[in-house]
């Protein structure tokens, strides 16, 4: 029989963990006695072995008894720490994927993408958390189960500070709240334990971690903040009236009129709502009478077709009747940047028209592409409001009008938003001869109304805006053209 033990069995470190060795070589290690025995089985030693036997072990900082490991303190703890991370896994997907798949800007789809790596970092941190509760085989494990935690701390922590904004419920909510309070948690756990004792450089690894949280956060504020405004948008419109002709068989004129829309600004723009209406205005000619009756006739035109009002010397009496009003593209629609769309309409009169002038105004609600997505294929639909069969959208029309509504759901281009708000639906209504209205806001029932701080602030937020044309021409003018 050899003078030297087979086996020694180290002291346990600060878990309880007892290494084995048999000479230079460490052949495992050992939680319990149980543990120690089935190493010893695979050494070959018998299985009833006398572990007080010094002849086959030698014990160094305590004997066959000292086994102060707490079993079900450490597998709670890993169990928890494991779930943690990969529900932080899971959160990071479902507020990256989004983005890197389908975002409208390429910063905004790397911020995507970048939010998808964190969540593979946090998987591998969880595969690392069992190592580290464990045997600890690899040197890094415990540093990169750090790194999973405060990526899990960093995202919770931009969450709930978005989400506080305006503390309105999302589902999302029962996820990163949780999921705040647990990387709180893991992250005292961890520092208590000097996790990344066993990292090579440690100085550099926190500096890594540092540079990492700092392009995160550039890239964030620059998707976020900068690069959906950087970019201006702009829509021109003209309207053209052209050469009328006489009817043959009627005493009425036919004017052509042409329409023009293009986009000359740097991004893609949403129409949410347009309207064109072309009107004939009639007045009674007279001298002038005195500046009290100049007043009186814009205190009345005011509002009116022309929202600032009318001030004519020689014509009063103003009256505007509509002739004819329509869409012009179409809610739902898009335009690409250079893209331009055109449209031929004529419309008749007839020739002992009372009216002086015809005047054309068009009017183009439009939303920036690059701040959101709209559910187009919805949106388009047009809603009768004077039908019953329209479910949420009916109301008489003796009190509401006839009205066309268009609704649809529109998502923020930033991921993170969408999930630290309620759902945002874009709302038009359409009438003919009046101001299209657009809104957007929190509210998915029509019959409901908003309120107007929700609504403008909405509108800022995705860069929603109008712009409006007009042209006029003298009936005079148009009877010459027609030979009359």
């Amino acid at each position: 029989m050899s003078i030297r033990p087979w086996v020694v069995v180290e002291a346990p470190d600060s878990r309880g963990l007892r290494r084995v060795t048999r000479g230079s070589e460490t052949v495992g290690s050992a939680w319990s006695p149980s543990d120690l025995r089935r190493i010893l089985r695979r050494l070959d030693f018998p299985d009833d072995v006398d572990l007080d036997d010094t002849a086959f072990i030698c014990w160094r900082g305590g004997d066959s008894d000292t086994w102060p490991d707490r079993p079900w303190r450490r597998r709670v703890t890993l169990v928890v720490m494991t779930v943690g991370l990969l529900a932080s896994l899971v959160l990071s997907a479902m507020v990256g994927w989004p983005d890197a798949a389908g975002a409208l800007t390429f910063a905004q789809r790397m911020t995507g993408v970048l939010f998808v790596l964190t969540g593979l970092v946090q998987g591998l941190a969880a595969a690392m958390a069992l190592d580290y509760w464990g045997r600890r085989q690899f040197r890094m494990s415990g540093a990169i189960v750090l790194l999973g935690v405060l990526i899990a701390l960093a995202t919770d922590s931009l969450l709930l500070f978005m989400w506080l904004e305006e503390t309105e419920y999302t589902p999302y909510l029962l996820m990163f709240l949780p999921l705040w309070c647990w990387s709180v948690w893991a992250l005292v756990v961890l520092v208590r334990e000097d996790c990344w004792k066993g990292v090579p450089r440690p100085k550099r690894f926190a500096a890594g971690v540092v540079v990492t949280a700092l392009l995160t956060g550039v890239s964030l504020a620059y998707s976020t903040m900068y690069q959906p405004t950087a970019a201006p948008m702009h829509l021109s419109l003209q309207a053209k009236f052209g050469a009328a002709r006489a009817d043959r068989e009627a005493p009425f004129l036919h004017v052509p009129l042409s329409l023009h829309v293009r986009n000359t600004g740097k991004i893609p723009v949403y129409v949410t709502n347009d309207i064109y209406t072309v009107r004939g205005r009639g007045a009674k000619y007279s001298e002038f009478t005195g500046s009290e009756d100049m007043l009186r006739e814009w205190r009345e035109s005011a509002g009116k077709g022309n929202a600032l009002g009318d001030v004519e010397r020689y014509a009063g009496n103003l009256r505007r009747t509509v002739i004819s009003s329509s869409h012009l593209y179409g809610p739902g629609k898009w335009l690409e940047v250079g893209q331009q769309y055109s449209v031929e309409h004529v419309f008749q009169i007839p020739e002992d028209a009372v009216y002086g002038t015809v005047a054309v105004t068009m009017q183009v609600s439009y939303m920036r592409k690059d701040r959101g997505k709209l559910d187009v294929d919805e949106f388009k639909n047009p809603h009768y409001t004077w039908h019953e069969s329209e479910e949420g959208f009916y109301c008489p029309w003796e009190r509401c009008g006839q009205r066309l509504v268009y609704s649809g759901r529109v998502r923020h281009n930033n991921n993170l938003i969408n999930v630290t708000r309620k759902p945002r639906f874009v709302w038009a209504t359409w009438a003919p001869g009046t101001a299209p209205v657009t809104s957007v806001s929190s509210l998915s029932r029509w019959d409901r109304t908003a309120s107007k701080r929700e609504v403008r602030r909405e509108l800022d937020r995705y860069g929603a805006a109008s712009i409006r044309a007009d042209a006029e021409i003298a009936v005079a003018e148009l009877l010459r053209s027609a030979g009359l």
